[in-house]
């Protein structure tokens, strides 16, 4: 129990210092470096720590921790934020409304979710993680972007979940480039078959993207007709969303 407590305490230590060195936590709790760095490991691998992408000497938490508590959220200008718009948008589409936060490159997480009324709908559950590039919230999310960490997701091998899914770097930055000019991206059968999404991404005041709002559906509900509507749709509720969190 003791390894325990200290791997939490080091956990929170690492969210209210963040990015923070070994260094600097060795200071903070007077335990051998060895003993640290071996905590931030195990964390890591745990997936509840990452490495600073800009330094990767320093530590912080990924959004995965935001999956232990949703609660935690509600004090958030993000939830607070996102929570009305995504309700009326699920009252407008009657189709499950999902908001999602990447987790830096590596995943993006689903961090609240409105459900549907019909019987048979999609579903998430709140933590759940997906790819970037095989995901309407990712591609969101990619399509906004600086260009050097769409360059670094697209040096990586890109997984096929299914006979839908993009797995060449020219074929999805061609894609990402339609998504920018449309507002919305479309993920029809790429991460899941069967299930159809339309995200936009959430901007903060820099223009970065913070998250990303999806319509998701099962795919034998989609009509492609409807997609210019639902696509304004999203994308308005979005923009809402990054109105409603920098509060003007």
């Amino acid at each position: 129990m003791k390894s325990v407590t200290r791997s939490l305490r080091i956990l929170e230590a690492v969210a209210h210092h963040q990015p923070v060195t070994v260094g600097e936590l060795t200071k903070l709790f007077g335990l051998p470096k060895s003993t640290v760095q071996r905590t931030l490991v195990t964390l890591h691998e745990a997936g509840w720590l990452r490495a600073n992408r800009k330094d990767t000497t320093r530590w912080e938490i990924g959004a995965r921790v935001l999956a232990v508590r949703p609660a935690a959220l509600q004090g958030s200008s993000l939830f607070a934020a996102a929570r009305d718009p995504m309700i009326r948008l699920r009252d407008k589409v009657n189709e499950t409304i999902h908001l999602s936060v990447p987790d830096a490159l590596d995943c993006m997480v689903v961090v609240d979710r409105v459900d549907s009324s019909h019987a048979v709908r999609t579903f998430h559950e709140i933590g759940d993680i997906s790819p970037l590039h095989a995901t309407a919230t990712g591609r969101a999310i990619l399509a906004n972007s600086h260009r050097s960490d769409v360059d670094e997701v697209l040096a990586r091998p890109l997984e096929s979940y299914s006979d839908a899914t993009v797995t060449d770097p020219l074929d999805l930055k061609a894609e990402l480039a339609q998504v920018r000019e449309n507002g919305y991206a479309l993920n029809r059968n790429l991460f899941r078959p069967g299930v159809c999404a339309i995200a936009s991404a959430i901007l903060d005041e820099d223009g970065s993207p913070l998250a990303a709002v999806a319509i998701s559906m099962p795919d034998s509900r989609f009509d492609p007709d409807q997609l210019p509507e639902l696509g304004r749709l999203v994308v308005d509720t979005a923009k809402e969303i990054s109105t409603r969190r920098l509060g003007s």
